[in-house]
């Protein structure tokens, strides 16, 4: 009795031959805007602002009175990331805002879309390259901050807390990141562009402690409506997120702070502000991404 054996069809090559062939195209858009970037001096602009954020805090803040249980380098870490809390939403929105309707009225997209480049490939790439280009310069200053005092100054760097910070800021860099290129996918009109960065901005940094209170107070809500408004920003998220390892008192992390601190744990109060300001990110570009592949080029 003679038995046929067929072979199996080969799905494994030509599956990884697509992923290959998508990895090549994402890296082809990258190397694309990154010289577009390095152009427009997008990576000076953010490495400067970053330096001259740093260096004014070394200036002012080396001094040994204590804040928050901080001197010297410490305070300065402390303070330049606070400052940061308030910078990154706005360079990530900037940065991102211009990107999709820059490039298709331009007529760059049906360019590119012209050669052998999806939308997909092109639209990682771009996202990829530009969130690097936030993080990269950011990772650099607070390492070099803390080996300077160090190594220079010899004082004692709370590397810990230089760790905490960087994973706090890349959450919050790809939560506006998200927020940047959806506006930047759904909006045709510049001016709108504009319009949407400043307002998601102001909103983030305005929700903070002063702000809620004063809508606390205004309006009489209810206060976990107030806090759960609280744990809906991610700039709050992020602050929390920052100052959970020190004493969960008043002074230090305020009302909205001191009540999740408490309620939730500063365990919980870390993961909260980095996980989702995370979620944010990835859910704002999964929508970007939805709404660019169905959307026309022009």
């Amino acid at each position: 009795m003679n038995v046929a054996i067929t072979a199996a069809p080969r799905v494994a090559p030509a599956a990884a031959a697509t992923h290959a062939s998508f990895l090549r195209q994402v890296l082809a858009a990258a190397r694309l805007d990154l010289a577009e970037v390095r152009r427009s001096r997008w990576i000076v602009f953010c490495a400067g602002a970053y330096l001259v954020l740093a260096a004014v805090f070394v200036l002012v803040g080396l001094r040994e009175s204590t804040v928050l249980g901080f001197t010297g380098m410490g305070r300065v870490l402390l303070s330049v990331c606070h400052a940061l809390l308030l910078l990154l939403p706005l360079l990530a929105l900037t940065m991102f805002a211009p990107v999709v309707g820059r490039a298709r009225d331009e007529g760059t997209l049906e360019l590119l879309f012209s050669q052998p480049i999806s939308r997909a490939a092109w639209f990682v790439g771009v996202s990829l390259t530009r969130y690097l280009v936030l993080v990269a310069p950011l990772v650099i200053l607070l390492v070099g901050l803390g080996a300077y005092g160090q190594l220079v100054l010899g004082q004692a760097v709370p590397w810990p807390f230089v760790v905490r910070s960087l994973v706090v800021a890349a959450a919050l860099l790809a939560a506006f990141s998200g927020i940047g290129i959806l506006i930047s996918t759904l909006s045709r009109n510049p001016g709108r562009v504009t319009t949407y960065v400043v307002l998601a901005w102001a909103l983030g940094v305005a929700l903070l402690d002063f702000g809620l209170i004063g809508i606390l107070l205004k309006w009489r809500l209810d206060a976990q409506a107030v806090f759960t408004l609280a744990a809906l920003n991610p700039v709050q998220d992020a602050r929390m997120a920052l100052l959970s390892g020190l004493e969960p008192d008043l002074a230090t992390l305020g009302p909205v702070g001191f009540y999740l601190a408490h309620r939730i744990g500063p365990a919980a109060l870390y993961a909260l502000g980095v996980l989702w300001p995370a979620a944010v990110g990835a859910g704002t570009w999964l929508c970007a991404y939805l709404a660019f592949r169905r959307g026309d080029l022009v």
